[in-house]
Order: structure tokens, then sequence, then C-alpha cells
């Protein structure tokens, strides 16, 4: 199966997330393709047969400038139960703690998105064993029901 996983990062820690993802899915015979989200369109989304998009959260609960156009857009286009999931990195230090995951979801179910597995939340960036175990974890949650399609 042929998978997008589109991101935003500015510190690093939400693409080394989505990095962790490709090589799970990719481990799992899935073709990948990893883009960052300013550099995307919507409407490409529906050329895959599934979706993972990820983003830090910024502020007090925000998504980062360069995902909101993307977000905006998502909340108006079709998917049609296409098979998704969002991620992303934060701090828990702030009262809104990864709630760019939490926006991005909202906008895929909005769109008609097929949320496959729920969103994952990762402290910073994954460099304990345990924060890597949850990105792979979450990765084969979310290809696992794929498989059987």
């Amino acid at each position: 199966m042929k998978l997008l996983i589109g991101y935003v990062s500015m510190s690093g820690n939400t693409e080394d997330i989505a990095k962790l993802l490709k090589d799970t899915c990719e481990q799992m015979g899935h073709e990948v393709v990893i883009a960052e989200l300013d550099g995307l369109s919507v409407t490409e989304l529906r050329d895959y047969d599934g979706v993972l998009l990820g983003a830090y959260t910024w502020g007090d609960g925000d998504l980062p400038y360069e995902a909101e156009d993307f977000v905006d857009d998502l909340e108006t286009t079709t998917l049609s139960g296409l098979p998704c999931a969002a991620f992303g990195s934060g701090d828990t230090d702030y009262p809104k703690y990864c709630a760019a995951v939490d926006t991005i979801e909202a906008a895929l179910l909005a769109s008609g998105g097929n949320i496959i597995t729920p969103g994952l939340k990762i402290e910073f960036d994954p460099h304990t064993d345990e924060q890597k175990e949850a990105c792979i974890a979450f990765a084969k949650a979310f290809v696992s029901p794929l498989l059987l399609t």
C-alpha cells in the first residue's frame, strides 16, 4: 500500500517522529512518501491508501503557522473514508499538551477521513526507548488494518 506521512517540524522533533513512522511502515512492506505539509495540497491525499499527518504544538495549543492553511483546506475537502491518523510533539509544561494533534484529527474527521488509531503525542522528540516504542506501536496500529483490505 502507498502511504503518505505529512508533517511540520520546527526543531526536528516532529520530523524525528515522522521518520520513525516511515521506517516502521516500510519494514511492514508499505511504500511511504514523506513530505512537509507546506509543500502538499489536500487534494493529493486522495492519491494514497493511508495518510498520517503530524505537527508540533505552538504557543497555547495552536497549530504552527506552516500548517494552518493546510488544515483549513483539509476541513473543506472530502476524504471519503480514507484511512488516516494524526501525530505530533509537544511540551507538557503547556496547558494544552499536543493540542495540534487533536486539531488535525478533528479536521481529518470533518473531511470524512477514517481515523484508524488515536493520535500519537510525544513529549519533545522520541529519544527514550518508551517513546520510540510508542511511535512503532502507533505505526503498526495504523497499518495493521490496512493489510486486511
